[in-house]
Parts: C-alpha cells; structure tokens; sequence
C-alpha cells in the first residue's frame, strides 16, 4: 500500500500512560508529526521527555499493564498499526520498521549464540536456509565492524564488550533492509570511530534503499549533520519542530535554546557550561500552565496560568509557546550550525580529536576521572 501524499509514517494525536500508584504518567501526551519517505527525523530532548516511548509505541511494545497507548492513530505506509491485529504487527516489526534499541544488554537474549539471533530474523522474515541465514549473519557482523566475524558469529553476548554488543544490535535492526529505521541512541557506549561508522552506514543504507529514519540522541551535533526535520520533546509533549537548518538557525522556543546552548564550543573559551536550571517535571503531576515555566528565562504570569498554543512560525516550523519568536541572532547556536556543514560524521571525528578516545575495555574512565581530579572539564 502506497501512501500517495508521501509519508510514510502519520502521527495523529498520539497518548500513552502509564498508570502508577503516584497517579498517571502522561509520557507521551497528544503528539503529532509525519515522516516523508527516504528522510531522517530527529527527536531530541531531556531524559524523560518522551523520545523513547513515542517509538516503543510506533512498534506497540508498551508494556501492558502498566503502560496503554490511550488513544490517536499511527499510520504506517497507508495502514492504522494501533488498529492491526498482532499477527499483522509481527510481521512488520523487524522487516518493514526495525529499532535500534539503546541498551543491548536486556535486548540480547544471554542464553542463545549472536549468530541463533541474528539468523532468527532473516529465516522469519527474508524465509533464508540455515546456511543462508549464517553467512548473512557473518555479513552483517562484517558490516558493522566486529573484527573476525566469522570466529565470533557463535559467541554468547557476554563475550563481546558493551560496544560490540551495541553494533550486534544494529546489525540485527538492519539485517532486513527495513523500510523504516527507528535509531534509539544508536551510537550509546561506542568509541567515536566507531560512531562515525555506524552513522555512515545508516546514511549508506538510507542513500541506498530509500530507507526512512528515525533518529533519537541527546547530541544536537549529530542531529544537525544527519536529519532532514527535527522534534525537540519535552514532559510528553512537542515543543518545536522544523527543518533541521531552521530550527538551528532560527529556533522559537526557549526550551531549544537552552538545549542549544548546553551544547559546548570546543573552540571558545566560554568557562563553565550553561545548563538549563532545574530539572525536568513530575509528568504525573504538571503545573496547569507551561510544563517548561519553572525553568524558563522568559517566564511571565501567563506561563503559570495558561497551556501555551502551538504557535505556526514558518509553513513548516511550529512552537509551543506564549512568546515563540524565531531569532536568528541567538549566538547559542552558532558553533552548532557550524556542524551541519561540517556534517555528523565529521563532527565526531573532531571531537575525537579533542576528547578521550580509545578501543573497547581501554582505560577512558579512568582517563576521565583522573582528568577531573586535575581539573580538566570532560564535556560528552
């Protein structure tokens, strides 16, 4: 089925609780957003804002009970996947849309080989012999840069390090050349030589097959060198979305500001690191008036009193406030501008350059913490 305005994936009004014994969780409360085909779209945002759980219910993998997908619609490729049987989703997850997900070890079976795991999707779902399904998992192991892959493909996954498990698991997400990628932290515990690998193999992949992504980081960097739009989440909800280049060089919402300018400049001396103040809000107890007012700099009496609008800037740029104003002056986001030129990849090889770098099992948090004892600041 073809969707014949272009999307491939509509977000409708989407809302998923988790009902606890401190009240409902609202985690994901009334998003909406569309991905093109062939694009990348970047979620950014705090811990806590929504990022992941908006993806775990692309896939219906909210736990249940607690969690429900409360109500909204999420069409995929023309169809409604809240409204399809459990028969049907299984045979879209994992071919059709597949995830990356951020912590490979509860995502790895400990009990089984890397390669009874690997195999596992293309014989279900590309219906591979045995055999064909063993040399693609050498294939795919290959890919992302395990070494000797064919002496490892049987290891247990307590024998790889955290990082090699990492890009097991992103060998699993892209062993179907699956039509929509959902990338959650994709490069979490990687050395940065590694990252910039794993981000041009997903943007291989992307430029080869059309595939669409999803991308999900707290690493503005790399979001600007790798997306098409992007959506900053905060407290379960959309506080701004836009092209990449224009939320960058001209963001409208506070909150985005301040992400930007948490971002360090590795080429000034700007002395400590901004941060936003405060800390994220108890989403099963929120204020009745902006989410974000306790901790914002523009913060007036209507912040505290009124739900701000989802205020249209551009045709295709939107903020959730009182005051969205787009501000191509603000300086926060120079230096990150700079990166989506540059793009992601070299991005991260420059900070390699600047920062700790070294193969799996080295010493780098020892490095670190000796670092910070002599007073050296270590920006991540």
């Amino acid at each position: 089925m073809n969707n014949g305005d272009g999307n491939i994936l509509e977000v409708k009004d989407l809302r998923t609780y988790f009902e606890t014994e401190d009240g409902v969780v609202k985690a994901v409360d009334g998003i909406e957003f569309d991905l093109k085909r062939g694009e990348t779209l970047g979620i950014v945002g705090e811990s806590g804002s929504g990022k992941s759980v908006t993806n775990l219910s692309i896939l219906r993998l909210i736990p249940t009970p607690p969690g429900r997908i409360a109500s909204g619609e999420i069409i995929f490729d023309g169809q409604d996947i809240l409204s399809l049987p459990q028969e049907e989703i299984r045979k879209i997850r994992g071919k059709r849309i597949a995830m990356i997900f951020q912590d490979p070890m509860t995502s790895l079976n400990p009990f089984l080989r890397i390669s009874k795991q690997l195999m596992e999707l293309t014989q279900l779902h590309l219906g591979y012999s045995k055999d064909q399904a063993y040399e693609h998992a050498i294939k795919m192991l290959e890919t992302v840069g395990i070494p000797d892959a064919r002496s490892r493909v049987d290891s247990y996954p307590h024998e790889f390090s955290g990082g090699m498990r990492q890009r097991v698991m992103i060998a699993m997400a892209l062993s179907c050349e699956p039509e929509l990628l959902i990338a959650d932290e994709p490069t979490t515990a990687l050395d940065v030589t590694i990252q910039a690998q794993i981000l041009e193999l997903i943007k291989k992949l992307k430029r080869e097959t059309g595939t669409s992504v999803i991308l999900i980081t707290h690493d503005l960097g790399v979001v600007a060198g790798m997306t098409d739009h992007i959506i900053v989440m905060y407290a379960g909800k959309v506080f701004e979305q836009a092209p990449t280049r224009e939320l960058f060089k001209c963001s409208g919402n506070p909150y985005t500001k301040g992400l930007l300018r948490s971002v360090p400049d590795p080429t000034s001396e700007q002395g400590a690191l901004y941060q936003i103040p405060g800390l994220p809000p108890d989403v099963a107890h929120l204020p009745p008036g902006c989410p974000f007012e306790p901790r914002c700099e523009r913060a007036e009496d209507i912040c505290r009193k009124e739900f701000p609008p989802f205020v249209q800037l551009t045709a295709d740029h939107h903020s959730l406030c009182h005051f969205a104003v787009p501000d191509s002056r603000d300086r926060a986001a120079r230096h990150v501008r700079r990166q989506i030129s540059n793009g992601a990849v070299d991005t991260i090889v420059h900070r390699a350059r600047l920062g700790l770098m070294a193969d799996d099992g080295a010493h780098r948090s020892r490095a670190s913490h000796l670092a910070q004892k002599s007073g050296i600041r270590s920006c991540r």
